[in-house]
């Protein structure tokens, strides 16, 4: 390598040193790289993706100081935990003032032309779980001082995660990171969201030949960005005024920001002034990993936050179901039914058989955890339809066909079945 590029790799992995880093990316080719074809959504820059060491990469070529401000950021963002690709490496190639930034490619995700494609028109609830993700994930990134400044769904990556989308941040040459954003850098990184929003789904309307009889539908779509966001922000941020015997309505407000899978860092009651028995409530809140926390404490397995939910109310329903048939000897006696050995029956008896029957149900397509998750769901809403327990056998069965119900967040893993064939070695 001439000594006029200068590499950093967080991975020294031997596939990804033997790459001709000191090469333009539109020049490699498949002898000096196991290039894999992947559709990318618009790009200022050059976007190639690389198979190396049983690893899919992304590398985009881009000036020298722009990639090492994004790496920089994508770098922190790491740090804190927050939704976005994560920075592998970079080359800096002096003698062209180029470089080339490396990103670990976001397994399980999909862009949402990809989503948006294989769905009908009519389907309103995917794209409102969509826009409810790219919200929270601007929220998110605005709790920590990030400015994204080019929030667009081009912009953005989606995963499932149980009855949710998570969105993800896979650009960031124009986001900053300050101690704390100003309301004005809030409303202009929102409305920059929502323009970019409409843009997107006008594009792919037509680019899909849809009748120009949606365009208002979708722009009015797109317009609830900034409604989802303020109301996030508003329950994450308000300051409401209790007294000492107020204790069910702060209790309340936790289990309300619990539920949103916030944790609750700290709870503080400050006094409004003197004289009067009211009370400011501030609550402090960690990263959107309660359910994720709680879960990883009872049985050790990492999953996302939307899974965990979805996983802990399963256990709590297998629990009061071993609670009945064992006469409420649950952990009243060492003899009796201890929380872990119910947590075990249930990770023995339910868990592991049920993830490996739903993974197979859709072609072994994705993660077997989703597919455990879209089982429970697709089962609960045709007993809903039939008015009685159909069991997992009619919801395996609808899985396997993609027959899910109309309202069901399982229908996505439509989507996921593209992303896999992709990324198949035989490409």
């Amino acid at each position: 390598m001439p000594a006029t590029t200068d590499l950093r790799l967080r991975v020294p992995s031997p596939g990804l040193l033997a790459l001709p880093w000191d090469r333009p990316l539109e020049l490699w080719d498949t002898d000096s790289a196991d290039l894999r074809e992947l559709p990318v959504g618009p790009s200022r820059h050059l976007v190639r993706f690389v198979q190396a060491d049983d690893q899919l990469w992304a590398i985009k070529e881009l000036p020298e100081r722009v990639a090492a401000r994004e790496y920089a950021v994508l770098r922190e963002l790491e740090s804190r935990s927050l939704p976005a690709v994560k920075a592998a490496g970079l080359a800096l190639q002096h003698d062209t003032s180029n470089a080339l930034l490396v990103t670990r490619y976001l397994d399980g995700s999909w862009q949402f032309r990809r989503l948006l494609m294989r769905l009908p028109p009519n389907r309103p609830l995917q794209r409102a779980r969509l826009l409810d993700a790219m919200a929270s994930l601007l929220v998110d990134l605005h709790r920590n001082g990030v400015y994204w400044g080019d929030c667009s769904l081009a912009n953005t990556l989606f995963s499932r995660d149980g009855q949710r989308l998570q969105a993800w941040l896979v650009d960031a040459e124009t986001s900053e990171i300050h101690p704390q954003l100003t309301d004005g850098q809030r409303r202009y990184d929102l409305e920059i969201m929502v323009e970019n929003v409409a843009g997107g789904l006008l594009d792919l309307a037509v680019m899909l030949d849809r009748p120009p009889e949606i365009y208002p539908q979708l722009m009015e779509e797109a317009a609830g960005v900034a409604p989802r966001y303020a109301a996030l922000w508003e329950i994450l941020h308000e300051q409401p005024l209790f007294s000492f015997a107020d204790r069910r309505d702060i209790e309340g407000r936790i289990r309300k920001l619990n539920d949103l899978g916030f944790a609750v860092d700290e709870v503080e009651l400050e006094p409004t002034g003197a004289g009067n028995e009211r009370l400011r409530l501030k609550v402090t809140v960690a990263a959107r990993r309660y359910h994720a926390t709680e879960l990883f404490s009872l049985t050790g397995l990492e999953v996302g936050e939307g899974q965990a939910q979805v996983l802990l109310s399963d256990l709590r329903a297998y629990e009061a179901t071993l609670l009945e048939f064992t006469g409420g000897l649950y952990k009243r006696t060492s003899g009796g039914l201890t929380q872990a050995k119910a947590v075990q029956l249930w990770m023995d008896k339910l868990l592991k058989p049920g993830m490996e029957r739903a993974y197979e149900a859709v072609g072994r397509i994705g993660d077997p955890v989703q597919a455990y998750c879209d089982l429970l769901e697709v089962r609960w809403l045709l007993s809903e339809q039939a008015g009685y327990d159909v069991g997992d056998g009619a919801a395996l069965d609808a899985l396997a066909e993609r027959r899910q119900p109309p309202d069901s967040a399982a229908m996505v893993v439509i989507a996921e079945e593209d992303t896999a064939v992709m990324r198949r070695p035989t490409l």
